[in-house]
């Protein structure tokens, strides 16, 4: 059997080799299955492609994909997998907070039927209280209003037998959460739970690229916030109804000099238009979606491949 680990790198010029000796030590011990490291540069600005150059003619097993710039983490996984020609594809993160020494449990995991083996991230040393925050109010809301299987701490760090590869490789959009299009298939799936350590190096995922994320998984796998605007409006609309009857019963019967006329008429029009300036930016968002995914760009760009088979089969992966 032939499974392929597939790792995202970005700025991670410390952790890597690291990453790989761990990597060794732990595959080494399981027999019978022929083992590939594919890892993707995705843009990283210090000198992470150097030392993978540089570790991938020490040894074969080492596939390197460089990207021309920075794509972000999702695409970087696409292209992982997509370049993955084995078995079972394990992704996981460079920043050693994936111990790599819960491959065992994924392998056995898979090899008593599951077609994917995802992770559940327990507990994490040094984290902000703000990305626990953000994360616990993240899948709150998915558990809500998305249509997706999406349990609660669960990461990237996951196994995909390879009939889950091949209906991957025909997903089509560019605003994508990886591990939703995986939950969004439905294959049978069991969890694995263990303890991250505290990650090492710089942090990779800002928090304005984690809203970023959030805000495009949050739209692509659930129409939910474009009703909340027809709910708002109906609700407004009750409201401003409620209002001007009150408006009306105190000008004319009980309390004609209680608020004049044009403070109430402004508060009212302040509170109508940032309603309809909220809805319109939602809007937007989505009309931002639909414009990027008929643009068509290529999803990544990729510069060099190293130790491939053929350095060109990856053309048409890109779109």
């Amino acid at each position: 059997m032939r499974v392929a680990i597939v790792i995202p790198v970005y700025r991670e010029e410390k952790n890597i080799m690291k990453l790989y000796q761990r990597l060794e030590t732990v595959t080494k011990a399981i027999n019978d299955i022929q083992w590939e490291y594919i890892f993707v540069n995705d843009g990283s600005p210090d000198n992470s492609f150097l030392v993978l150059k540089h570790l991938a003619a020490q040894d074969k097993k080492v596939k390197v994909i460089d990207f021309s710039r920075n794509f972000g983490k999702e695409i970087a996984l696409t292209a992982g997998v997509r370049n993955a020609d084995a078995d079972a594809v394990i992704c996981m993160d460079g920043d050693l907070q994936h111990p790599p020494e819960l491959i065992p449990k994924l392998i056995e995991a898979w090899q008593h039927g599951a077609e994917v083996v995802a992770t559940i991230r327990v507990s994490i040393e040094k984290q902000p209280l703000l990305r626990c925050f953000g994360s616990w109010l993240y899948y709150w809301l998915m558990g809500r209003i998305s249509e997706l299987d999406m349990a609660a701490k669960t990461t990237d760090f996951r196994l995909f037998d390879r009939k889950v590869v091949d209906v991957f490789r025909s997903m089509t959009e560019r605003d994508r959460l990886f591990r939703g299009i995986i939950d969004w298939m439905g294959f049978n799936k069991v969890y694995v739970e263990f303890h991250a350590d505290a990650r090492e190096g710089r942090v990779g995922y800002s928090y304005p690229k984690l809203w970023n994320l959030a805000i495009n998984s949050l739209t692509s796998f659930s129409l939910f916030p474009l009703k909340v605007t027809a709910y708002l409006g109906l609700a407004i609309s009750l409201a401003s109804s409620v209002l001007l009857i009150w408006m009306f019963l105190a000008r004319f019967f009980f309390a004609p000099d209680l608020f004049t006329p044009l403070a109430i008429v402004v508060v009212v029009i302040m509170f109508l238009n940032g309603t309809v300036l909220m809805a319109i930016g939602l809007v937007a968002h989505y009309i931002g979606t639909i414009h990027t995914e008929v643009i068509n760009r290529p999803l990544y760009i990729i510069r060099e491949r190293i130790n491939f088979p053929h350095p060109d089969t990856d053309s048409k992966h890109g779109s």
